[in-house]
């Protein structure tokens, strides 16, 4: 089926449609460059090496990006896929209500010569949810071997994707000297821990997030002024972060000398 919509060699992306039960090319592809990112080296670095051994048919990991919200996590799987797409990366982007077709799609690109990411924006599961049973089986496989040519990342605010409660804690067992965590910490965790490359996320510094407003502003001379208002946004949003410098330069792009 996916043959015979996408030209992935001349599409580097595409997107899940439910309604459709099919994919559809993204057409306007988010520019962002490797270049842009501020205050996430280490994790640049750390999903480079992965993409590149990836792309070459070396070892590599699936790989979960999390932490606080707007420190990049998206914007670095973006930015991953254009410095590679013309190395052959490929990117599919699958809700997480639509992982119950996740197994039906990598069968379809399974075959193809292309190396393909999945990649789950903002992904978590509730109580009852199903949807991590099909990631589950990408990830690892189960009779089959999951694909050479795939890999899933994925971001999300929590550590373990899915919920914590207190109780699961309380349920716990020591025996013999022996920590025993309860079903539900054990079901939390292996899914989490099939990702094998785990990157965390924090809020940015006040140095790191006026670093990224100058890039942001390189015209401006008064960087006095500038950097007041820039805390004073972040301030008013809750927190700083990369995403908060760019909501601050889209709210007063201009206004500065």
């Amino acid at each position: 089926m996916t043959d015979q919509i996408i030209d992935w060699t001349h599409v580097p992306a595409a997107v899940w449609r439910r309604h459709r039960h099919g994919l559809r090319a993204i057409r306007r592809l988010d520019p962002i460059r490797w270049d842009q990112l501020y205050g996430i080296g280490r994790q640049q670095e750390a999903l480079a090496r992965n993409t590149e051994r990836f792309i070459a048919g070396e070892p590599s990991n699936n790989a979960l990006l999390w932490g606080s919200r707007g420190t990049g996590k998206s914007s670095l799987v973006k930015a991953t896929l254009n410095r590679y797409a013309d190395q052959g990366l490929r990117m599919i982007e699958v809700d997480k209500d639509d992982l119950v077709n996740l197994i039906e799609i990598v069968d379809d690109i399974s075959e193809q010569p292309w190396r393909f990411v999945i990649y789950c924006d903002d992904l978590s599961f509730e109580v009852g949810e199903s949807g991590y049973k099909a990631l589950k089986s990408v990830l690892e496989g189960s009779l089959e071997l999951p694909p050479e040519n795939v890999r899933v990342y994925a971001s999300s605010n929590r550590r373990h994707l899915m919920p914590e409660f207190m109780a699961d804690n309380q349920q716990s067992q020591v025996r013999g000297g022996e920590l025993h965590p309860a079903e539900a910490i054990e079901e939390q965790v292996s899914l989490a821990d099939r990702f094998g490359l785990q990157l965390s996320f924090y809020p940015f510094s006040k140095d790191v997030y006026l670093q990224a407003v100058d890039a942001l502003f390189p015209e401006v001379t008064d960087r006095e002024t500038l950097h007041l208002h820039a805390l004073r946004f972040a301030t008013s949003r809750g927190g700083r972060s990369g995403r908060t410098a760019q909501q601050f330069y889209r709210q007063f792009s201009g206004d500065f000398d």
